[in-house]
């Protein structure tokens, strides 16, 4: 459990500050699923885990759905349900696989990488690019020279903001791809596949079903895109886009990794929340 370290204004930068604010809201979504499902764990509901730690159940049910809330009440929440609060700060530029900025973000990394080196692509994590003004990381992207086939993967543990990560999931279907093509040495793509993929947790699945809509508007061209990549086939021609549920701990069983946006409907999920697959990797030893 992390706690959170206070409003922008309180670095003295500027409120409106977009980074920060995705940051926060990233981590107040990560502490609330985690508070969740220790809670749904422990057979308690909101008014028991009220009277218990002295926070109102209208308070933690705001918590719980990503709400910010301050030090000492995620503090009062974390003893109630013995939690442990801990804070890190650290250089990501150093951290070994991303594995201390997030457990779980970097095992779904992990499992897509040893993938598609397993049918001899070319795989980068964490690839920074630029066109003009627009700048960012794409998670993973995988692809083959000859075949001029480009596999994009953006991963998600949460949805803090779900206008924001449509929007950086659009830019990067749209800049990414010529930048890529200079680096690999390719006069262009013949086939490029968008995917983005969220953890297959009660809470990811529950916010794909609410805005089901949404998502199916990130989700274009043919739907059997990334089952050819995840196959070692690679995907025919043109540019497709698609959206999956993914659970990192298969990466150690026979389990199937990853279900599309049209088989979560009705499928149970694999993991409660952040906390609980967070759990279960660390218990894989991933």
């Amino acid at each position: 459990m992390f706690a959170h370290v206070g409003h922008p204004q309180d670095e003295g930068l500027p409120a409106g500050c977009r980074a920060l604010e995705r940051d926060i809201g990233g981590l107040a979504s990560a502490l609330g699923a985690a508070i969740r499902a220790e809670r749904v764990r422990r057979h308690l509901t909101l008014r028991a885990l009220a009277a218990i730690s002295g926070v109102s159940h209208s308070a933690i049910g705001g918590i719980e759905s990503g709400r910010v809330a301050s030090v000492e009440t995620y503090l009062r929440l974390g003893r109630a349900l013995g939690l442990k609060p801990r804070f890190e700060l650290f250089d990501p530029r150093t951290s070994r696989g991303g594995r201390q900025k997030d457990l779980v973000h970097a095992a779904m990394g992990e499992l897509e990488s040893e993938r598609f080196r397993r049918f001899g692509l070319e795989v980068r994590l964490d690839e920074p690019y630029q066109h003009y003004q627009f700048a960012g990381r794409a998670d993973l992207v995988a692809w083959s020279s000859p075949a001029r086939s480009l596999l994009h993967v953006e991963n998600r543990t949460a949805f803090p903001d779900l206008q924001d990560a449509f929007g950086a999931f659009n830019a990067k279907r749209v800049y990414l791809g010529a930048e890529l093509a200079e680096r690999a040495g390719v006069s262009g793509w013949r086939s490029q596949t968008h995917l983005m993929a969220a953890l297959w947790s009660t809470e990811m699945v529950s916010t794909i079903r609410r805005h089901r809509s949404s998502f199916g508007t990130i989700a274009t061209g043919s739907p059997g895109a990334f089952e050819d990549w995840w196959s070692g086939r690679l995907a025919g021609p043109g540019s497709h886009a698609a959206v999956i549920l993914l659970d990192p701990v298969s990466r150690r069983s026979t389990a199937r990794a990853w279900i599309t946006l049209e088989d979560s409907v009705g499928v149970r999920a694999r993991h409660t929340g952040y906390a609980e697959a967070a759990r279960a990797i660390e218990r894989a030893g991933h």
